[in-house]
């Protein structure tokens, strides 16, 4: 295969603003910082580094107004301790449509952007968990 997946671009009015959100929530590196770009990478030397897409934040005139069409689903070790602080960061939570028998949550970054907090992973379980938001 030829094609290596390199960023996810997320659109922002003030992309060093909306990359201080998801540097605290990951605990991810800010490795280039420009008015009109800001990029996320891994830890230096984490598991994730050189493996995970970077954090491409770029400047754009309008403001978001749908749904995302592309999502992150994060997986955390404990999920009641991950929301309490992803939401004292600025997160919020959104309703697309769930009944409340999921166990995942929906919430948005300071810029709206929706996100899933998934559960803690059991040994045996799967690691797709089918969280449409």
């Amino acid at each position: 295969m030829t094609l290596r997946w390199q960023c996810l671009n997320i659109d922002s009015h003030d992309p060093s603003a909306d990359a201080v959100f998801w540097e605290q929530a990951l605990g991810w590196r800010r490795t280039y910082d420009h008015d009109d770009e800001v990029v996320l990478e891994p830890p230096d030397g984490s598991p994730e580094d050189g493996v995970s897409p970077d954090l491409l934040f770029l400047r754009v005139p309008e403001d978001k107004q749908l749904k995302n069409r592309l999502h992150l689903d994060l997986r955390p070790d404990d999920q009641a301790t991950e929301l309490e602080r992803l939401l004292a960061l600025g997160a919020t939570h959104v309703d697309v449509g769930q009944d409340g028998t999921q166990s995942w949550f929906v919430l948005a970054d300071p810029a709206g952007n929706e996100f899933c907090l998934l559960r803690a992973l059991n040994s045996s379980d799967e690691v797709y968990e089918g969280a449409p938001s």
